[in-house]
């Protein structure tokens, strides 16, 4: 018999549990509940994102079949359909939101000095937001379009560390551009978007933090241009000038100055036009500041691939919004995981090999290391060698 804990035990060891049951205590979250804590639904809904489980059904029938491994798991409640299907239903998703947040908060002290391809002192945000269908006869609260549903995860993804520190949920009718008012903004900090949160009553309050922002201006945009300034146009630069608002209301709503830089894409032989509140950074540094927003696009694409946020387990609002912050949860917790175990691997690839290997009892540097055929059986044997 191998000694030791099994792998799903080694990864949950580096959660917060302390603050989880904070969490649980503040919305009251176990409230008459006999058995099936909100850990073992945590614990199961977790299990269910790293294995890839397509349902309810689906995660009772694996967690069934390796019944005596549950206590080990730290799940101390037999796992049924029903029971978990409840528990989502009923138990406040605001709990599974709040631990998020603490994961959040530790990645990103693990990756506050991580470079992301810009030399910035500053911490840079990328915002934007994914939408996920639904179909409106199963979830009728998650208004999108006449004969259609969706749901809008609207995510502010710290640049280093692609570590999202800002998400809201939302119906699909709810336009991006509302999200910057939900924004607690960090002095200093730049905030990356493209245009559809071109809102200048929104930017304006983003200057008076104040902070700074980097977006993308519409080719309708009315300007006057009070100063310009030399550019390099080896590097793709056109021009870099100070301008204002001439429309009334636009200069109503934003009447400072703002920094207007134009630059040719050459990977994509595009013009882009950028607005900035930014007068400081040279002009090529905010292009390519603009230009790793798409590790937010990368972010969204890679959730919905490798994580169970398109396929919902129930169809209420508080289980669909419970799913997603547990597997947003499971996405801080292996970010956390790589960092602290010194991973080389992307997550990826940690993702993959967890999901083949989450029952095994090994330790679980020897499982990333790929050695773990190449061990010893001694290493895990409780017997005593009689010959040397």
């Amino acid at each position: 018999m191998n000694e030791g804990k099994i792998i799903f035990s080694q990864v949950m060891e580096h959660l917060p549990l302390h603050e989880f049951r904070k969490c649980i205590q503040r919305y009251q979250g176990e409230h008459k509940v006999i058995s099936f804590s909100c850990l073992d639904q945590f614990y199961s809904m977790a299990f269910a994102q790293l294995t890839y489980r397509e349902s309810l059904r689906d995660i009772e029938a694996c967690l069934q079949a390796q019944h005596t491994k549950l206590y080990h798991m730290g799940i101390r409640s037999q796992v049924f359909r029903n029971t978990l299907a409840n528990a989502n239903q009923q138990r406040d998703w605001r709990i599974y939101a709040d631990f998020a947040q603490v994961l959040i908060q530790i990645a990103r002290t693990l990756y506050v000095n991580d470079d992301f391809g810009v030399e910035l002192s500053q911490t840079a945000y990328a915002l934007d937001a994914t939408t996920i269908d639904l179909c409106l006869n199963l979830f009728p609260w998650a208004r999108f379009r006449k004969k259609k549903g969706a749901v809008k995860l609207h995510t502010l993804l710290d640049l280093r560390g692609s570590i999202p520190t800002f998400i809201s949920i939302t119906d699909g009718k709810v336009h991006d551009v509302n999200v910057l008012d939900e924004l607690i903004l960090e002095i200093g900090s730049f905030y990356i978007m493209d245009r559809g949160y071109l809102d200048f009553e929104r930017l304006y309050r983003i200057t008076t933090a104040p902070a700074f922002f980097v977006t993308r201006a519409k080719s309708n945009m009315s300007c006057k241009r009070i100063e310009a300034r030399e550019v390099d146009k080896t590097t793709g630069l056109i021009c870099d000038q100070t301008i204002l608002l001439k429309n009334f209301y636009a200069k109503k709503d934003y009447p400072d100055k703002l920094r207007r830089i134009k630059y040719h894409d050459a990977e994509t032989d595009k013009i882009l036009v950028f607005l900035t509140n930014n007068f400081s950074l040279p002009a090529l540094i905010i292009a390519q500041l603009y230009k790793r927003r798409w590790r937010v696009e990368l972010f969204f694409k890679w959730i919905k691939q490798h994580l169970r946020i398109k396929n919902f387990y129930g169809t209420s609002e508080n289980a669909v919004k419970t799913q997603i912050w547990i597997a947003i949860s499971m996405y801080v917790l292996v970010a956390i995981m790589k960092k602290r175990l010194h991973l080389d691997l992307s997550l990826y690839k940690i993702l993959q090999v967890l999901s083949v290997t989450i029952f095994e009892k090994m330790p679980i540097q020897h499982v990333f290391a790929g050695d773990y055929e190449k061990m010893s059986m001694n290493e895990f044997c409780n017997q005593l060698n009689l010959f040397s």
